[in-house]
């Protein structure tokens, strides 16, 4: 059986060390570009008028008060000057000191202040990201151009959420998309993955190929019965690092009993497991829950009309507890889909998300620390669209 990987002792009777999260308050033009970030985007504001370039937000163009558009931009940047922060009265960071900073001269124009990754120096060439941190606002962080840089970097890893080493739980392993992310997971590097298994047990489990990867440990984790979330909850006997939902349940139709199960699993399912695994994450250093929203979520549809309710009212709870969890520093990820390659979309025509290609897109968005992920033609689209016009997807999905 798998093991917790060794861990530093903690003196029982010493007092938890209080985590704190960086300054929240920010403008309104600085929340609009928190929201763009947290798709992964790097986007900045540019003038009707005059067409420059400006950073940081604000809402008027500085040079002509133009009216400002966010426009997506090159990502290029070049290395000016840098100092390292050695005393500061912010909690958060003065619990991470030294922490660099540098001054870049974009590509697309604006001279910025940002984070510097440690392998930058002056003169380098960079490449630019909006990240998000973990008090979930928008920061300028510059990485080395070319290649793929160190991605242990103590400053980086404050904006992303590392899989290697840590303790993940996966609530449905039983799944296509459940294996898959466990198995991704597994390369990845994780220290030991709890994937949950629904009763009853199947004579299957015996040769399962889970049972047989190192680092990977079986446990029964059903979300729609509170008493085996604790119980599974309570087996892990340790911290927990990250949890992926992976439940769902989905069928056509308007059959009554259907429904009310995908309502229990999508919804009361999300609250027992969510309820139980806060206060674990909440202690963590890089803390994350992640989910995985069907993008129907986004407007019924008549052939899935009971799925897509529970969907959207899974995603508003979702939404919700990224808000709560914020507070305690933990990131909330929701990983949009459609409709994807196993026995749940039987019935459903090409294109479909293969199980490998979304659960590759969970450890990338946990990589990067993206908040909002859409995986596939399908859900990209939607997205695309729903953002453009709320109206018109919703009237067009059901015509």
């Amino acid at each position: 059986m798998s093991q917790h990987p060794p861990r530093d002792k903690r003196d029982p009777l010493a007092r938890r060390k209080e985590r704190h999260v960086p300054p929240g308050l920010r403008s309104s033009a600085m929340h609009a570009l928190s929201a763009r970030a947290a798709a992964g985007r790097f986007v900045l504001q540019a003038c009707q008028d005059c067409g420059a370039v400006t950073y940081p937000p604000r809402d008027a163009c500085p040079r002509c008060w133009g009216e400002l558009v966010w426009q997506d931009q090159a990502r290029g940047a070049v290395v000016l000057c840098e100092t390292t922060i050695r005393a500061t009265t912010d909690l958060y960071f003065r619990d991470h000191l030294p922490w660099r900073m540098g001054k870049l001269a974009l590509d697309a124009g604006p001279t910025v202040l940002a984070h510097l990754h440690a392998d930058l120096k002056p003169d380098d060439r960079a490449e630019m990201h909006l990240m998000l941190d973990k008090g979930g606002n928008a920061a300028l962080f510059a990485l080395p151009a070319g290649g793929r840089p160190d991605m242990d970097d103590h400053q980086w890893c404050e904006f992303t959420v590392p899989v290697k080493d840590r303790i993940v739980l996966v609530s449905d392993a039983r799944s296509a998309i459940g294996r898959a992310v466990v198995k991704a997971l597994h390369s990845a590097g994780a220290g030991l993955i709890f994937a949950g298994m629904a009763p009853p047990a199947r004579a299957a489990d015996l040769t399962d190929e889970l049972s047989g990867l190192d680092r990977v440990q079986t446990l029964p984790f059903d979300i729609t019965d509170s008493s085996l979330v604790a119980e599974g909850i309570s087996k892990i006997a340790g911290p927990l690092d990250i949890v992926i939902n992976t439940a769902r349940f989905v069928r056509g139709g308007r059959n009554l009993v259907d429904q009310k199960r995908m309502m229990d699993i999508a919804v009361l399912g999300f609250m027992r497991l969510s309820a139980a695994c806060a206060p674990l994450l909440a202690g963590r250093p890089a803390g994350a829950f992640v989910d995985l929203v069907s993008i129907q979520a986004l407007a019924g549809e008549a052939g899935f009309a009971g799925y897509a309710a529970a969907e959207a009212a899974r995603l508003s709870l979702l939404q919700s507890f990224r808000h709560d969890m914020r507070a305690q520093g933990v990131r909330v990820l929701s990983i949009f889909s459609g409709p994807s390659d196993d026995e749940d979309h039987q019935s459903v025509p090409p294109p479909k998300v293969a199980p490998s290609r979304l659960a590759r897109e969970v450890v990338e968005a946990l990589h990067m620390g993206r908040e909002i992920s859409c995986v596939g033609e399908v859900a990209s689209d939607a997205m695309e669209r729903w953002l453009a016009d709320p109206a018109l997807f919703v009237r067009e999905k059901n015509l």
